[in-house]
């Protein structure tokens, strides 16, 4: 007996010691949707600019699409969650679009087309080159910009929000942070003090001073609706939450209309109206 518990102990560190080595691949996934790009904005019909730019601090080289709308009411500086890359994200480009808001979407380090590696200071770096190139080699100030992020990029755009005021903040389907999600999903493992990732959205929105939207499922079977519950109580004001229906990963188009409405509505309200051009046109 003593040797089956001594056994049944050996390989449970040795899982725990597996599941520490390998976080990182367990957290970024640029190939888990497919290798590769799929499609691009002009297979929707849209004109758009292939940018490459540098991370802040290391220089490393960063590729993203740039999709400028016709009536820019604001420009939407995005970060995708952590499996897939930039063309697996059309469908949100498309509903963007149709709000009129210009979109600066980015692969992070080892994601699509960008050069070197993801880690947790590596995405923050890449976040801010976007905000440099955005503002700096575009144009945009400050006040037209509108940092947003799902998933895994909520955290990502949520710490950027936090060092540099935008127009307006959006985090959606975002977990409170890699540690506690972690403890939820890997109940049987000490994965609390085990996580050598923190991406603490709960912790970066209470420097947020943009108005700040919320967005979260209550159907999310991956990062349950608490998290964004707490993730909004945590907010300061002026925040907003929109609450949707269905999966992680489909719910802004299973709830597309109140998605849509939302984000318009809000948007509105943190002082990056349409130009009433597009208003009367609609």
């Amino acid at each position: 007996m003593l040797r089956v518990i001594g056994v049944i102990i050996l390989l449970y560190a040795a899982f725990v010691l597996a599941v520490w080595a390998l976080q990182g691949r367990l957290l970024y996934m640029p190939d888990a949707i497919g290798e590769g790009f799929e499609e691009s904005p002009a297979d929707l019909g849209l004109e758009y600019e292939e940018v490459r730019f540098a991370a802040a601090e290391d220089g490393v080289e960063l590729h993203g699409w740039f999709v400028p709308s016709e009536r820019e009411r604001a420009t939407l500086l995005f970060f995708h969650g952590n499996a897939g890359n930039i063309s697996h994200r059309l469908d949100l480009i498309q509903l963007f679009h149709r709000l009129d808001l210009s979109v600066f979407l980015i692969d992070y380090r080892g994601y699509g087309r960008s050069d070197g590696r993801p880690s947790e200071a590596g995405t923050a770096r890449d976040a801010r080159g976007a905000w440099r190139w955005l503002t700096e080699e575009a144009g945009r100030s400050p006040e037209e910009i509108v940092i947003a992020g799902r998933s895994l990029g909520a955290a990502v755009g949520a710490e950027l929000a936090q060092a540099h005021r935008p127009g307006a903040a959006i985090v959606e389907s975002s977990f409170r942070s890699v540690p506690q999600i972690a403890q939820e999903v890997y109940p049987f493992l000490p994965a609390r003090w085990l996580a050598r990732f923190d991406y603490a959205t709960e912790a970066y929105v209470r420097g947020i001073e943009a108005p700040l939207l919320v967005i979260h499922s209550r159907d999310d079977e991956i990062i349950p609706y608490a998290h964004g519950e707490a993730v909004y109580a945590a907010a300061s004001q002026p925040k907003t939450l929109l609450t949707i229906r269905g999966g992680h990963n489909t719910g802004f188009l299973e709830s597309a209309n109140r998605y849509l409405e939302g984000i318009d509505r809000f948007l509105d309200e943190a002082g990056l109206q349409r130009p009433e051009s597009s208003r009367s046109a609609q």
